[in-house]
């Protein structure tokens, strides 16, 4: 999937702020982009938007396990 400017990108809460940890989302329809910011938006993972909640909601509950 190809990233679009015409999107409302978002830093994500959980990049760092170093910079070194760039991961930005944009909300389309029922689905979730995610990409790396550092890579001019390049690849794009498209995620279904409740499947996205699921599982951000799961790191905010300490149920995953982040390196």
């Amino acid at each position: 999937m190809t990233a679009s400017s015409t999107y409302q990108w978002f830093t994500s809460s959980y990049s760092g702020g170093s910079g070194t940890e760039c991961v930005e989302c944009a909300r389309v329809g029922d689905r979730t982009l995610v990409c790396d910011s550092k890579r001019d938006r390049e690849p794009v993972i498209s995620v279904q938007a409740q499947a996205w909640l699921a599982f951000t909601d799961a790191l905010k509950r300490g149920d995953l396990e982040v390196r």
